[in-house]
């Protein structure tokens, strides 16, 4: 079955990087975009990024551009998200995906923490 774990979230203050990580099992991972979201409590899931099978494109959220690069390891089916001059505003549980513009699957992992906070 589908199994998609995030890891890599944790405290950081304003300014700072993390490096987001999520490994994907149970599906032919090189033949699905794959995609990074976020949540805060009280709104929906939204569309951080996403990156095309092999890594021929990206896309990125407007609130993200410049500061968030998506990328993608086939050979190990994981997908990454490194976070670069973090804001508060971009506190939230990260998940990952499959999918474009839209999740492929139902299933979400646990997500991953990520506090911005001084």
């Amino acid at each position: 079955q589908v199994q998609l774990v995030e890891s890599g979230g944790g405290l950081v203050q304003p300014g700072g990087s993390l490096r987001l990580s999520c490994e994907a099992s149970g599906f032919t991972f090189s033949s699905y975009a794959m995609s990074w979201y976020r949540q805060v409590p009280g709104k929906e899931r939204e569309l951080v990024a996403a990156v095309t099978r092999a890594g021929g494109s990206t896309n990125y959220a407007d609130s993200v551009k410049g500061r968030f690069t998506i990328s993608r390891d086939d050979a190990k089916n994981m997908v990454y998200l490194q976070m670069n001059s973090l804001k508060p505003e971009d506190t939230a549980v990260y998940f990952c995906n499959a999918g474009w513009r839209t999740p492929f699957y139902a299933y979400w992992g646990q997500g991953t923490q990520v506090t911005v906070s001084s």
